[in-house]
């Protein structure tokens, strides 16, 4: 579609949106520009985007800073890499627990009141996390942890998929989520400048306490966001007629069968991605012999690539379908991932292959928020998305702890593409029996 009209479609569905949705305004007259449809947006939506983008960035952050200290504890603690394996799936186990339960909490009592829920959570036991003293109190401060950021993602896709209007939605929705790469690149900036300056046995505390100043700050901002106007119609809905969403509502006839598939496409995508990004580190230290400082720019280069997927993604979900988006994500990522982790490469060739690894394996996640705002109904669809994003992380935690397992006799690498071939068999499979949501109106 032509750029000009593309920005007209989009100014109409944003009107059409509003009037719907609530109180009629003065149309703004956005400027030709990709990112016309946030221009559209009043002061008050814009907070919300960036109050949901900070939620998401932080959340990575928070997950993601682990990886980088993989090798440091196992130095520190004398652990192997399964234990340490073991240790990070435990916040992920955790995730998909609290993921479920936030989304209940959003159908419940609200999308920002989940949200604000779920970032007191995690990041005041990441913060904890930097004064532990064993094996076993990290155990119980990532598991926690990992109770509170399960959500925080969901929750923040389905406010702004109800916010913005259905031709933009994509790109809302999948800019968001590119704040999962500004969070990784904050988590390599941090853990790299830490293990660099400070002494390895300080070092790791001190990551982990970096981790409570940023949500103090998205607490306060997030004062100032409120419930989308279709959400609170629905519970109005809901309270007359006595109908309050059931648990189990996601898994009657006519909903069972979309969350079934989403569940199925979140796993395949989360495998993969978690899988690269908590084992990477590990695999550039022990595998390609880089020191903390290489490995840290290492992973910033791959996240600069991971956030042009993200935003390529948006753009392309809405220009093409959410369907062939995933399956051209889908192929990038076999591709570039075999020749990442098989061919023999100069260090500086290694670092410029981390721009499409980054691209293709972690930008597959930009179109699944969207897609599955689309696919389920209003009343379920806080529960439903959590419930897929939740309940494929806790496969995705399977992964990540059965890479360190089959790493003992294969090593990082061959352990890593074997998790993660099996991932993108899933990802095809869900995709191809899916339907196309390009266009779907919410209500």
């Amino acid at each position: 579609m032509p750029p000009a009209a593309d920005v007209d479609s989009s100014r109409a569905d944003l009107a059409a949106n509003r009037a719907a949705d609530g109180p009629a305004r003065a149309p703004l007259r956005a400027p030709a520009t990709p990112f016309a449809w946030f221009r559209a947006l009043s002061r008050v939506e814009k907070i919300t985007f960036w109050s949901c983008y900070g939620g998401v960035a932080l959340d990575a952050m928070d997950l993601r800073i682990f990886s980088f200290l993989m090798p440091a504890l196992m130095k520190a603690w004398h652990v192997s890499p399964a234990q340490v394996g073991f240790l990070g799936s435990a916040a992920l186990y955790a995730a998909a627990a609290g993921g479920w339960i936030t989304g209940l909490l959003g159908d419940w009592f609200g999308r920002v009141k989940a949200m604000q829920f779920t970032i007191v959570i995690y990041s005041l036991f990441t913060f904890l996390s930097g004064f532990a003293t064993s094996y076993d109190q990290l155990f119980v401060c990532r598991t926690i942890q990992g109770f509170g950021f399960g959500g925080e993602i969901t929750a923040g896709v389905v406010l702004m998929a109800e916010i913005v209007g259905d031709r933009s939605r994509g790109k809302a929705v999948g800019c968001l989520q590119s704040g999962v790469a500004a969070g990784w690149a904050l988590a390599a900036i941090i853990a790299s400048l830490a293990l660099a300056c400070l002494p390895e046995w300080v070092a790791w505390r001190a990551v982990f306490w970096s981790g409570i100043a940023p949500g103090l700050l998205l607490i306060a901002i997030r004062r100032y966001v409120d419930e989308p106007e279709i959400y609170k119609e629905q519970r109005e809905q809901a309270i007359t007629h006595a109908a309050r969403m059931k648990i189990h509502d996601i898994f009657r006839p006519g909903v069972a069968r979309t969350t079934f598939l989403t569940t199925l496409l979140a796993l395949g995508v989360q495998s993969s991605g978690l899988g690269i990004s908590t084992w990477l580190p590990a695999y550039l230290t022990m595998s390609r012999h880089l020191s903390h400082g290489a490995v840290g720019l290492y992973v910033i280069v791959l996240t600069a690539g991971a956030f042009a997927g993200y935003i390529a993604s948006a753009y392309l979900a809405d220009a093409r379908g959410r369907r062939p988006n995933f399956l051209f994500y889908v192929a990038g990522s076999l591709l570039t991932l075999l020749a990442y982790l098989c061919l023999p490469m100069p260090p500086w060739l290694l670092l410029v292959a981390g721009v499409p690894l980054g691209f293709f394996s972690q930008g597959l996640y930009g179109g699944m928020g969207t897609f599955f705002s689309e696919l389920f109904p209003t009343a379920v669809r806080a529960s439903g998305t959590s419930f897929a994003y939740s309940a494929g992380r806790l496969g995705a935690a399977s992964g990540v702890a059965f890479v360190g397992v089959l790493a003992h006799g294969y090593g990082i690498g061959p352990a890593l593409l074997a998790v993660c071939l099996l991932s993108y068999v899933l990802v095809l499979v869900a995709t191809l029996l899916l339907p196309e949501t390009r266009g779907r109106g919410l209500r």
